[in-house]
């Protein structure tokens, strides 16, 4: 132990935030590749991204939904209550005005190509978590994998100098 206190002592003060920030990003990056692992549906796994930052005294990393496939996320780990959908002139949706002005005047909502009417009722959505199982299942992982994130950066900020072994007890 006196060998690693030592060790640690040389260093100027804490952990540079480049090995911090970056064993951080090791132990979310085992957290995503379980949320990937949990996730039924392939736009929603291939949104799962990591990130790290540095503020003043904080280092940071997480897990989470970005870009394409991201807006089901939600939907998707949580579920969604039984709702009705209705024809709004006001959300367009992308399409253009001469299009939704044809689907109202129409009075109907198109679902998988068919006319459905002007309302429906949704039965909801059944929840099918993939991040908190993630999180849940890969902690101990997670904070292995940023232990031996740690260990492989450090000597690069204490000259080249290996961390010492702690003995077997």
């Amino acid at each position: 132990m006196a060998d690693l206190t030592a060790y640690l002592e040389q260093l100027s003060g804490s952990l540079d935030d480049k090995v911090a920030r970056g064993a951080l990003k090791d132990g979310a990056n085992v957290i995503a590749e379980g949320a990937r692992d949990e996730c039924k549906s392939s736009e929603v796994r291939a949104s799962i991204k990591t990130s790290s930052k540095v503020e003043p005294g904080i280092v940071s990393a997480k897990v989470e939904t970005k870009g394409k496939g991201a807006y089901l996320a939600p939907w998707l780990e949580y579920g969604t209550e039984e709702h009705f959908i209705s024809v709004d002139e006001t959300q367009s949706g992308g399409r253009t005005a001469r299009r939704v002005n044809r689907l109202v005047k129409e009075g109907s909502l198109v679902i998988n190509g068919k006319f459905v009417g002007k309302t429906v009722h949704h039965r909801g959505a059944d929840p099918f978590p993939f991040m908190r199982p993630a999180a849940d299942t890969r902690e101990q992982a997670a904070i292995e994998a940023i232990g031996r994130g740690i260990r492989k950066r450090l000597p690069t900020i204490a000259g080249g100098t290996p961390i010492p072994e702690e003995p077997d007890e």
